[in-house]
């Protein structure tokens, strides 16, 4: 089956180009002017990708991604005609995956987009038949890589896909200090192309959720000079 796509922009002329682009490519490609019909065209048929406008006419891009959050897990990227770091903040905050400044290049949103899907579409990323993997536990932290639970003194902490992403790499090899680099390459894909501090920006949402505090973190520790390495919880 195609990859659905739902393109969210008020600029008809934008919609056209990009969703000209995804068609060309296999996508299904859905289209909406605003808000409201966006979330009704992503309930109706979900989307495996949203290419999603911040401005737009009644409700903005940072609240419609809010309430896709609620019922979708679908790659979110955020289009933003200002290039302010705020913007950035509020959209990765609100659960998008990536963002990009307009004006931008069609094809690079698609090499975004197509970088995204390659991740894991599965709960555990694995082939049939295989044993589940053994569940990491950082102090009262706890991360199963099976069904991608992560888990604080026994509640479950609603991470985004790539902020789970990020803590599961992490993780892995828990000693280990990943540069931004390094977490772009796994998480993102080798061919991601943009700002590097994007990690800094989804590491510091997963900090928050799990109550950690950056200056004496216990779960996602700061290597100055390097980049990050899993506390001892």
């Amino acid at each position: 089956m195609p990859f659905r796509a739902l393109v969210v922009d008020d600029e008809p002329s934008l919609v056209r180009v990009v969703a000209a682009y995804l068609e060309r490519e296999g996508f299904d490609v859905v289209t909406a002017a605003d808000g409201a019909q966006a979330l009704a065209a992503a309930r109706e048929n979900p989307p495996d990708v949203v290419v999603l406008d911040v401005v737009m006419p009644g409700l903005d891009g940072i609240e419609v991604c809010r309430q896709l959050r609620t019922f979708s897990d679908a790659y979110v990227i955020m289009l933003t005609a200002r290039s302010e770091e705020v913007d950035t903040l509020v959209g990765l905050a609100a659960g998008a995956d990536d963002y990009m400044t307009k004006p931008f290049s069609p094809r690079v949103l698609l090499a975004r987009i197509r970088t995204l899907l390659r991740r894991p579409r599965t709960p555990t990323g694995q082939p049939p038949g295989e044993p589940d993997e053994p569940v990491r536990s950082f102090g009262v932290l706890s991360i199963d890589p099976t069904p991608r639970e992560v888990r604080v003194d026994g509640q479950l902490v609603a991470l985004t896909r790539t902020e789970y992403d990020l803590l599961e790499t992490l993780s892995e090899r828990p000693r280990m200090p990943f540069t931004r680099r390094q977490l772009i390459a796994r998480v993102w894909g080798e061919g991601w192309v943009g700002d590097e501090h994007l990690v800094d920006v989804h590491l510091g949402h997963v900090r928050r959720k799990l109550g950690d505090d950056a200056a004496n973190s216990r779960y996602v520790v700061t290597v100055r000079g390097v980049g990050y390495r899993m506390g001892p919880g």
